[in-house]
């Protein structure tokens, strides 16, 4: 009993730990630092957000327009009017292909990076295609949800704690949310996905019919090659996901085992 229940406990640490350096730190201590910066608020930031978005955009692609000394250096970036980027793990990924986008400056497309409170990569250029389009802006989507990801996010940390701790039924039910996080994620993703095909403007200097842009794989839409797939923070998902339910069978096979020795 005392074995499973041990490795319910580790389990669950191990996902917490995920979810903590990859989601929780980066999503809380940048929180608002995107919105600010367009505010014009910069000086409201506190000191500890420019390091945690520094380390944490490290690896992370930037814009091609970022000045190579600005790049990695929130305080520079935001002085060259560089575009900024939430820097959570980015979960899905989506590029564009054109023919006036040379393979030669942009060899991996337009790239976009979709995370639970935001967006990174040329969020501004994909903006201007969609508005080639009469298609709303990116920042259009899922406005709350965005809002409202880091506070989310410390509450499912804030559970999965619970769960180590104490032994009850009930966070049993409750620790299915940490194991359907990619399920939530692509759900909204694909409705957002609907919603911007489905509400075209007549302003797009080119007319399309409202459509549903490729949530998974390859796709076309007008004279643009579309790339939609899962990357690193996806994989995170699974593997918290994954670490939550063996943590959720762990548990109750412990309780069993408790329940056949009395």
């Amino acid at each position: 009993m005392k074995s499973s229940l041990t490795k319910a406990r580790i389990f669950t640490l191990i996902a917490f730990g995920i979810l903590m350096y990859w989601f929780v730190i980066p999503a809380v201590f940048t929180h608002d630092v995107v919105e600010l910066v367009r505010a014009g608020k910069a000086d409201q930031i506190p000191e500890i957000s420019y390091k945690v978005w520094n380390y944490y955009q490290k690896g992370q692609y930037v814009s091609t327009t970022t000045p190579k000394e600005a790049v990695g250096d929130l305080k520079k970036m935001i002085e060259e009017d560089a575009e900024l980027s939430v820097v959570t793990a980015p979960i899905w990924y989506v590029a564009l292909e054109a023919p006036n986008y040379p393979k030669e400056s942009f060899p991996e497309g337009i790239p976009v990076y979709y995370h639970f409170d935001g967006f990174s990569g040329d969020v501004h250029e994909m903006n201007t295609i969609n508005h080639y389009i009469g298609m709303d802006p990116m920042e259009r989507g899922a406005p709350y949800l965005r809002a409202f990801a880091p506070y989310a996010l410390v509450l499912v940390a804030l559970l999965m704690v619970y769960y180590m701790l104490y032994d009850a039924k009930i966070l049993d039910l409750l620790m299915l949310i940490p194991v359907t996080l990619p399920v939530i994620f692509l759900g909204f993703y694909a409705y957002w996905l609907y919603w911007f095909g489905h509400h075209m403007h007549a302003w797009g200097a080119f007319k399309i019919k409202p459509f549903m842009p490729t949530v998974f794989g390859d796709g076309k839409v007008a004279q643009f090659t579309t790339h939609s797939y899962p990357t690193t923070g996806f994989w995170l998902l699974l593997a918290i996901s994954a670490l939550s339910l063996l943590a959720i069978i762990s548990k109750r096979k412990a309780r069993k085992l408790a329940a056949q020795e009395v």
